[in-house]
Order: C-alpha cells, then sequence, then structure tokens
C-alpha cells in the first residue's frame, strides 16, 4: 500500500533559502548580536548588514552565489592550469 503524496513531501523544503519573516536568515545574526551587545557601533553593524543582505536580495544573490561570484571578479578571467610553484622558468 502506497503512502499518500502528503506524507512524504517534507524534502521538498529542504533547498529554500532560509528566512525569519521577511528577512533573509543571515541577516538576523547581526540583529541579534545588536540585541546582546547595545552599542552605536554594533547597530551601524546590524543596519549595514542588513542593507547588504537586501540589496544582494534584490539582485537575486545568495550569500554562497556572492562569494563565488566576487572570487570570480577578483581572479580575473584567466585561470593557469597548473599550480605557479610547478611551472618552468623560462630562461
Amino acid at each position: 500500500m502506497a503512502d499518500a503524496p502528503s506524507d512524504n513531501v517534507h524534502w521538498r523544503d529542504s533547498a529554500r533559502r532560509p528566512r525569519f519573516y521577511f528577512m533573509d536568515a543571515y541577516a538576523c545574526f547581526p540583529l541579534m548580536f545588536f540585541t546582546l551587545y547595545i552599542r552605536r557601533s554594533s547597530f551601524l553593524l546590524a543596519v549595514t548588514s542588513t542593507i547588504f543582505f537586501a540589496v544582494l536580495e534584490r539582485f537575486g544573490f545568495t550569500v554562497p552565489v556572492f562569494l563565488l561570484w566576487a572570487r570570480n571578479i577578483i581572479s580575473g578571467p584567466q585561470k593557469p592550469a597548473s599550480p605557479w610553484w610547478e611551472t618552468r622558468v623560462k630562461d
């Protein structure tokens, strides 16, 4: 006897981005830090990180995808095929 379709669908939500109401869950950590350490500097950190994550969400990035994109921008278009310590020095 087969299970009903609704009994085995909990795995479908495993790929969704974590959210806390209307904001990304990554933005909740600086806000939690602000609630534990109430200072002007932690407030500015919480506000700037919330704005940063809002901009990322606006452009459709997640944090891991943004880090991969930034690494690609920093490393440049050419990727060497062998490590620098194994390349021969031309005389």
